[in-house]
């Protein structure tokens, strides 16, 4: 997603030249390509992909609408296991249209995982509930902290339901050191994501995610509490970013390893 601008082709053309080994995918441009395309692709370049992005949005009340969702997160299941990524990252969704009940949401997200945790373990995938900053909890995302991510994956085995930590999501919550502590714990960092905060936020805010080393977060510190508690996975960098968007995808590839072996390696 940091260079979507490039074609799966280019991307992994790219990752050879910078000797990047692994590639984070999202499953639309996936789809465009082919899974088994996709899978292909890669394989013969020999870039892992670290993770598939995303399932989730498992808030719904309507009935039918949740059984939409619940297969459409089985098929994710199965594209992540035909590209040979362990980890589906999970987007858990956000209230649903006129309702205020965050803890019933909570509640069907829980629902959720406990239909599909062993469905990904047949498939050899782990589900990676993702927090992601309070501002998107209307709408995006009502799991907020690595608390709240924790208490829900919790009730699952481990080698079915873990959590993503991100630093963008997460940098400004005092608890969350600890609870990458008590993930590491529990053996559930299932993925670990860099991107930094830069203000403003643009209007709309999804796309608002700082290159790194342009914002407030520090990456050696929050990379220093992942391999304090015991991650030694791959590190992606996710960056929504218009701005980079409209640039050469080449040359911001270069730029964020650079800036990743400047700021956080």
């Amino acid at each position: 997603m940091t260079v979507k601008q490039l074609s799966l082709p280019e991307l992994a053309d790219a990752c050879l030249d910078l000797g990047v080994p692994g590639v984070g995918l999202w499953r639309e441009p996936v789809r465009s390509y082919g899974v088994d395309a996709t899978a292909k692709l890669l394989r013969e370049a020999g870039l892992t992909v670290t993770t598939l992005c995303r399932g989730g949005f498992f808030t719904a009340i309507d009935p039918a609408e949740r059984a939409a969702a619940l297969a459409d997160n089985r098929r994710a299941i199965e594209e992540a296991a035909t590209l040979g990524t362990d980890t589906l990252v999970l987007v858990s969704g956000g209230l649903p249209a006129g309702s205020k009940d965050l803890h019933g949401a909570r509640e069907r997200i829980a629902d959720a995982l406990a239909e599909l945790g062993p469905y990904a373990e047949q498939h050899g995938v782990r589900l990676a509930i993702e927090p992601l900053h309070p501002m998107y909890a209307a709408d995006r995302c009502v799991v907020s902290t690595l608390t709240q991510a924790l208490d829900l994956a919790e009730r699952f085995p481990a080698h079915q339901v873990g959590v993503t930590v991100d630093t963008y999501h997460i940098w400004w919550d005092d608890q969350a050191p600890a609870q990458i502590a008590r993930a590491g714990a529990g053996n559930r960092i299932h993925t670990f994501q860099l991107a930094d905060w830069t203000t403003p936020l643009p209007e709309g805010v999804l796309n608002g995610r700082g290159q790194i080393g342009d914002g407030a977060i520090d990456m050696r510190e929050w990379k220093a509490y992942v391999e304090a508690a015991g991650y030694t996975g791959p590190i992606e960098v996710e960056l929504f970013n218009d701005a980079l968007w409209a640039r050469d995808g080449r040359e911001v590839l270069t730029e964020t390893a650079e800036r990743f072996l400047t700021h956080a390696a």
